[in-house]
């Protein structure tokens, strides 16, 4: 595979600088822009509410959230706990050899947090409190919690509906829960066309959203830390592309134990790197601390300046949340289907630290450190975005820039990582497992980071955005169809693991279980 992928990413050097990214751009915008264009004004059908205009699928995940935290008594609060303890291994651990799967529990979890954490905890957070000021915070944060309830059903039917190939290796995701319990419910000429939508939806939103959007950011940081215009990277953007392609080809072409190998160490660097610049912000600004978490919980409920008021704050709020955590969409449960364990709640468990810990803890801070610094009002000056965020840190330390420019640069490579086996894994599903199949989509994936990396991606951000927020429907439908055996299965391991006082405890008591 390294020596096709070599063949086919080397040729580029023989291209006069951008050559090819300017070809591809023409392609782009002449034939596939009005495809894309119909396409996402479909998925983004808008629905009116006071003056902000959200799409029905971003109200979809957001109802469906709060309905399956209410469902299940509030389990992000009261299984908080029993998470941490499957996470860090109390549970099973002697016997990690014995259980089926492929990675560990904390291998499967840097996944699909790698996944996760990416460019929009940055520059998302900073959109969203430029449009709905900074009581947004207080609704990111919120809607993760919810979120973790959405996550826990997904990566639980991930777990029990997966499949193991004669090699040893596992296919699983929505893709073989909506077809397979879909079923099993009598539902099969449900599920099978669902099961297809959702492999159709996640490959291009693995290559776009997850890849070319990814490194095309990291590319813009690169250039600016670099002399900006007079940067050597802005006529040969391909060449940091062109080296990101051939670190991802290494890592991927090992399967998900490789992954998850290296996303377990770049996922607390990166997030580690980022959260003590951080905390050294809070020391210096320690005194405004106060004033900010007043303001936040102020705009959160009484905002007098955001355009749609308090509606408007609260969706634009939860509309970052489910963008940044993807509670809901069905991409982290492909990571989570190849765990190594028995018992598929164990996980689910697991992965209610993902939303906490990328939104509840990742993007309030970036927020907070927005606000505490009091740059959020420099939105007015044209100023949003990665822009905001690096603005609110160098106002204290200079030579932030440079260190975001890691952050960002980790943050695409562990998102474009953890894409490329979504996406291949919804490719295998689409056109079945294979080595040569694998290596296709592989060498084609890595020729998407090159092009990415130097091509103007207007075109077809919308299409990729909408793709990935697709797959959410096919995913949440099953969701809800199999909702039922899901609670029962969680009542089942309450009762086993010595978790049901904890169960019986929660809110909505509307059923006693012993």
């Amino acid at each position: 595979m390294i020596r096709h992928l070599f063949l086919a990413l080397t040729m580029l050097f023989f291209l006069p600088q951008n050559a090819f990214a300017i070809g591809v751009n023409e392609c782009v915008d002449k034939y596939f822009a009005p495809f894309s264009d119909a396409f996402s004004n479909l998925v983004f059908t808008p629905i009116v509410i006071g003056n902000i205009s959200v799409p029905v699928i971003i109200l979809f995940l957001i109802l469906s959230s709060i309905f399956f935290t209410f469902y299940l008594r509030l389990i992000g609060i009261w299984g908080f706990k029993h998470s941490l303890k499957q996470l860090f291994g109390k549970y099973h651990k002697e016997h990690d050899n014995d259980r089926d799967g492929e990675v560990s529990s904390m291998g499967a979890f840097a996944t699909a947090l790698s996944g996760t954490v990416g460019l929009g905890n940055i520059a998302g957070v900073a959109i969203a409190i430029s449009i709905g000021g900074p009581g947004a915070m207080f609704w990111m944060a919120f809607g993760a919690i919810c979120g973790m309830a959405s996550k826990f059903l997904e990566c639980t039917l991930a777990v029990k509906y997966r499949r193991f190939n004669p090699d040893g290796s596992v296919s699983g995701g929505p893709m073989f829960y909506i077809a397979h319990g879909l079923t099993r419910k009598g539902l099969r000429w449900l599920g099978q066309p669902l099961a297809l939508i959702f492999a159709l939806m996640c490959v291009p939103g693995a290559l776009g959203g997850g890849n070319m959007l990814q490194i095309n950011q990291a590319t813009q940081q690169v250039i600016n830390i670099t002399g900006g215009q007079n940067s050597f990277f802005v006529d040969h953007a391909w060449v940091f592309g062109l080296i990101v392609a051939i670190i991802v080809g290494l890592i991927i072409v090992g399967g998900i134990k490789s992954i998850a190998n290296v996303t377990s160490k770049i996922v607390p660097i990166m997030c580690g790197i980022y959260l003590v610049a951080a905390i050294a912000i809070f020391i210096v600004h320690f005194n405004s601390i106060p004033s900010a978490i007043a303001t936040i919980f102020r705009e959160a409920f009484s905002p007098q300046s955001v355009t749609g008021g308090i509606i408007g704050t609260i969706i634009i709020g939860f509309r970052r949340s489910v963008q940044s955590n993807e509670a809901g969409s069905g991409s982290a449960p492909i990571a989570y289907a190849a765990v190594k364990t028995k018992e598929p709640v164990s996980q689910g468990f697991v992965s209610l630290m993902e939303p906490f810990l990328d939104t509840v803890v990742i993007c309030s801070v970036t927020a907070f450190v927005i606000i505490i610094t009091g740059e959020y009002l420099n939105y007015r000056e044209g100023i949003t975005g990665v822009q905001l965020t690096s603005a609110a840190f160098e106002g204290t330390f200079p030579f932030f820039p440079y260190v975001l420019a890691v952050v960002i640069i980790l943050f695409a490579i562990s998102t474009i990582i953890s894409w490329a086996y979504y996406g291949q894994k919804a490719w295998s599903y689409l056109f079945g497992e294979g080595f040569k199949r694998t290596k296709v989509y592989q060498i084609m994936f890595c020729v998407f980071i090159v092009i990415g990396s130097s091509m103007n991606l207007q075109s077809v951000i919308d299409f990729t955005d909408s793709t990935m927020l697709a797959m959410a429907a096919p995913n949440l439908i099953a969701i809800f169809i199999l909702l039922p055996e899901i609670k029962q299965d969680l009542i089942d391991y309450c009762k086993r693991y010595k978790m049901i006082n904890a169960f019986n405890k929660s809110w909505f008591k509307n059923e006693k279980l012993s």
